[in-house]
């Protein structure tokens, strides 16, 4: 069923041919008022499959990293006058079915961010294919990330997001990074400027055609994940002023 407000799914993609088709059969039409496609420059049929969709295809002329894939994503929704930005993943890992349930939460006013939550269980996490070394990985940093940002979230890594337009018009995100870091300043700069946060449970879903970032992006991704909760920390204590936890300026 239809919420009341006007709700927008975008998808980034780069090199997504074998799965954005999944990915767009299993969005509810019912509820969501447009679905925008962000191509990232992919070098396989992405495109081809996009353009044979009822969605708005956003085509970058160059490569702008994951992080700059969003950016255009959330610009590009606001300006099409969303109230709820869906985010979610075009490589069908995460199950877009749950995107009535994150509706519903945001228009309740129980949170204003909400994440899918790969992690139920261990054992449903290892099953449903997640390799052994993700899994400790994730667990690891997500427990640190609670920790330093005053949040349970069931995990920070997540690519099924949902957005009140409050949140992306409250958050600094053009000032992010354009590469997988994005993801971790956004839920940081969210925790700093007071929204809610919170999860749904998705099943876990890892086969061949699910992009996954190698080991050693993995390790870089990780340590930048660091220095945002010490660029954050310095910002509180006055040490050094950060333009991403400074509030923006009002547009003229």
């Amino acid at each position: 069923m239809r919420g009341s407000g006007n709700t927008i799914v975008v998808i980034p993609t780069y090199n997504a041919a074998k799965t954005l088709q999944r990915v767009y059969d299993d969005i509810p039409k019912d509820c969501v008022d447009e679905i925008i496609v962000v191509d990232d420059c992919s070098t396989d049929d992405t495109r081809t499959v996009a353009r044979s969709l009822p969605v708005t295809l956003i085509e970058h002329e160059t490569n702008m990293g994951y992080g700059g894939n969003q950016k255009t994503c959330y610009r590009t929704a606001l300006e099409h006058g969303a109230d709820h930005v869906i985010m979610i993943h075009g490589d069908y890992q995460y199950d877009a079915r749950m995107i009535p349930a994150c509706i519903e939460i945001l228009e309740l006013g129980i949170c204003d961010v909400i994440l899918g939550n790969r992690i139920r269980t261990r054992k449903e996490a290892l099953e449903g294919g997640m390799p052994a070394l993700k899994y400790m990985a994730n667990r690891g940093l997500t427990i640190v990330e609670n920790i330093l940002a005053g949040q349970n979230l069931g995990e920070w890594h997540s690519g099924f997001r949902a957005y009140d337009r409050r949140v992306l018009e409250g958050v600094p995100f053009e000032h992010n990074g354009d590469d997988f870091v994005f993801d971790t300043q956004f839920l940081v700069e969210s925790v700093h400027f007071g929204f809610r946060l919170g999860d749904v449970p998705v099943p876990v879903r890892y086969f061949d055609e699910a992009s996954s970032i190698s080991l050693g992006d993995s390790s870089i991704y990780a340590l930048k994940t660091l220095q945002t909760f010490l660029e954050w920390y310095a910002h509180l204590l006055g040490i050094r002023r950060s333009v991403r936890f400074s509030p923006l300026e009002p547009a003229d």
